[in-house]
């Protein structure tokens, strides 16, 4: 009897188990329970909208109402892709006079860099550091006044109640103005840069509320939210056309422009308050209104208006009934509503923030960090997650500009003397590459293209997929097998003359940095097969130097910094910034040149002495992959949600690092990474969910995720 009471307790829980695995998310239930709901004014708290090549950020009112509140927050931005600006270059500054030459392997190589002393190569450097930049493109707000006509200050909003509807991607918004209510609703549409707000209040026919479009010169500063407001007479802004529903407005920046469309149904009027300050007057007690943002000037006519926020909501549940999901509703776990949280609300930033025709920058289009550049080591982590959640498509939107891109990086590799490619650090759509003392000497974005197109080709491995990459995953590998030196004496090739991903190395003396050692031998070995793959033949050359790559140099059982940073567990300089040597085997797969014992020994030491206080968003998720491939379940989910600043993740989903990077969109895409491994695991794992531990706290149900390499 006692036998048969057991038999039938192990059958009810394998059958619980097979349930709970094949178990159908509740999609909507799991993406609208994460909905954030702001109650006050936080200038930490403001909401976006948006679609990955266009983006407006928001305060409590729905409408950026009061920019000046969330200056040192998380700003009111509107940014686009294309929206660049350059100041004018009177001193004729050319790149190459940024230009420095090095001598890392014997011969001279030339690299863009900026300089100690004062003098034109300097400001060259500093120019073209600070040009292009990109643009606020302008505020919209609501004009609000009392009933004594004056100015409405942020302290007069009262009965804040403001929730960003996921589901449908749009922001409800509800106040009070001295008793009056008004409820706002703000949406972007799904393809173009528009966006649309819905506005009803007895505030409008008591003439009270209204709606302002304002207009800064940029700042071309290093972090800021781009708005210079000391300077209106160096741009203009005017009313281009006008109809009964339309005004279009004309800006002009130096030799850059671009238009603003108002479109609104219904009775409104529109005049010019002053200078880059324009006011539009509704009639009734509901007013809808869209604004588009354009490169080019737009139709001179009354076009009928967009229905952009049901256009956004068919777009939104789209996006959500489709591609990967995790459910932790069943997980016991304390932490495990919060993880779920952050992952629901990092899909949406990336997907409006970072998934658009070009590489994104670290605060994506919410406002300007490294002058609104792109960093291109950083395209891992902001587009990585999208093919291992089955969104690839939002992964390609932004390759075809390393097709753009290739003259220039040919042109980089070619005046430092090797073959190939050479993706530059940071950029703008030019891709020139900016001066930098630390961007010019990394290398590891370099295999991130291949890493790339390796995600696309699994995802759709056809001819198609191999003839649009194949020509630029050979010409990366072109130049990683010229860059990588040939040690003689030893046997082996080294990777010198670089400053790696942990960047608080220096060039001159670092060696064979763990990372990037076993990254280039697996960039190599998947070039290999691209050629396969191809109809070519390997390449001889290529395999000798994936033969021959130097392993990871260890001291004491734990991994050294660099070959020759032996002091590497001693001086605070080799355990701050990002723990890189945890990407040798995390970001990417094992190989013959990493000792699984040693890489455990170094995790464990990195996790307990690490100055953890100096590191970076990424770096938890980046840990939290070597844990798991490393067996390591309570230890991945533990680096995820550490308490650290730099792991803090806001009301609307950021991950903040601090006064300067209130935003920092690597963090939120490592996060997604990492817990897609974490549940759908790697090639040749065979632990179901392996980054989760087997506690019976977390039962994790997934669904629809990829299989990382």
């Amino acid at each position: 009897m006692k036998n048969q009471l057991l038999i039938s307790i192990i059958i009810l829980l394998l059958y619980s188990c097979q349930q709970n695995s094949n178990d159908k998310i509740d999609r909507f239930s799991l993406v609208n329970r994460n909905n954030p709901v702001v109650n006050q004014m936080d200038s930490l708290g403001s909401l976006s909208v948006g679609n990955g090549n266009f983006a407006v950020t928001v305060d409590v009112t729905g409408l950026q109402t009061f920019p000046e509140e969330y200056k040192n927050g998380v700003p009111l931005g509107t940014q686009a892709q294309w929206g660049w600006h350059s100041f004018p270059n009177t001193e004729d500054y050319k790149i190459e006079e940024t230009f420095k030459a090095y001598n890392f392997r014997g011969k001279e190589e030339l690299y863009a860099v900026q300089f100690k002393e004062k003098g034109r190569k300097q400001d060259a450097a500093n120019y073209f550091r600070a040009n292009p930049h990109r643009l606020h493109l302008g505020y919209i707000g609501l004009e609000l006044n009392k009933k004594d006509g004056s100015k409405v200050d942020p302290n007069d909003i009262a009965d804040i109640h403001q929730e960003l509807k996921l589901w449908d991607g749009r922001i409800e918004s509800q106040f009070k103005l001295e008793e009056e209510k008004v409820t706002v609703v703000t949406a972007c549409h799904p393809v173009k840069d528009i966006m649309e707000a819905q506005i009803v209040s007895s505030l409008i026919s008591k003439h009270q509320l209204k709606i302002n479009f304002r207009f800064s010169y940029p700042t071309g500063n290093h972090a800021d939210d781009a708005t210079d407001w000391d300077h209106p007479e160096k741009h203009t802004t005017s009313i281009y056309d006008f109809g009964s529903h339309f005004c279009i407005l004309k800006r002009v920046l130096d030799g850059d422009n671009y238009f603003v469309k108002i479109q609104w149904e219904g009775d409104a009027t529109v005049e010019e308050k002053e200078a880059h300050y324009f006011i539009l007057e509704p009639q009734g007690d509901q007013f809808k209104f869209t604004c588009s943002f354009f490169k080019e000037a737009p139709k001179k006519e009354n076009a009928i208006m967009n229905d952009v926020i049901t256009l956004a909501s068919d777009y939104w549940q789209n996006f959500w009934k489709n591609g990967g999901a995790i459910d932790f509703s069943n997980c016991t776990n304390s932490r495990a509503s919060e993880l779920e949280r952050r992952i629901i609300l990092s899909e949406y930033l990336m997907a409006i923030q970072s998934a658009g025709e070009l590489p994104p920058q670290e605060t994506g289009l919410t406002y300007n960090s490294w002058y609104g550049k792109f960093h291109l080591e950083m395209h891992w982590w902001h587009a990585v997650h999208f093919a291992l959640w089955n969104r690839t498509e939002l992964l390609e939107k932004s390759l075809d500009w390393y097709t753009k891109a290739y003259d220039n990086a040919k042109s980089i590799a070619e005046r430092q003397g090797f073959d190939g490619v050479r993706w530059m650090k940071m950029t703008d759509p030019s891709s020139i590459e900016a001066p930098s003392g630390v961007g010019s000497f990394l290398i590891w974005q370099q295999p991130h293209f291949i890493y790339f197109a390796e995600l696309i080709y699994r995802s759709n491995p056809s001819d198609e997929v191999l003839n649009k990459y194949k020509d630029l995953v050979h010409a990366t590998a072109e130049f990683m097998y010229s860059f990588a030196d040939y040690d003689s004496i030893n046997s082996r090739y080294i990777l010198q003359g670089i400053i790696p991903a942990q960047e608080t190395l220096r060039a001159k003396e670092t060696v064979n940095p763990p990372f990037e050692l076993s990254y280039w031998h697996w960039g190599m070995a998947v070039a290999q097969q691209w050629l396969e793959r191809s109809g070519l033949e390997r390449n001889g050359d290529w395999d000798e130097l994936i033969d021959k790559m130097s392993p990871l140099k260890e001291l004491d059982g734990l991994y050294l910094a660099s070959e020759d940073a032996v002091d590497t567990y001693k001086d605070v300089r080799f355990t701050s910034d990002h723990p890189a040597v945890l990407g040798a085997y995390g970001m990417i797969p094992k190989s013959r040149l990493v000792e699984t014992e040693f890489m455990k020994n170094t995790l464990d030491w990195i996790l307990q002495n690490w100055n953890w206080d100096h590191t970076w968003g990424w770096d938890y998720p980046m840990t939290a992959m070597c844990a798991a491939r490393l067996g390591e379940p309570e230890k991945a989910v533990d680096a995820l949600l550490m308490d650290k600043r730099t792991n803090t993740y806001l009301i609307n989903g950021h991950n903040f690092q601090d006064d300067r990077l209130r935003v920092y969109l690597p963090g939120n895409g490592g996060l997604l990474t990492a817990v897609a491994m974490m549940c759908a695991g790697w090639d040749g794992n065979e632990v179901e969910t392996p980054g989760f531990p087997k506690d019976g706290t977390w039962n994790v149900i997934w669904e629809d995720l990829q299989v990382m390499p």
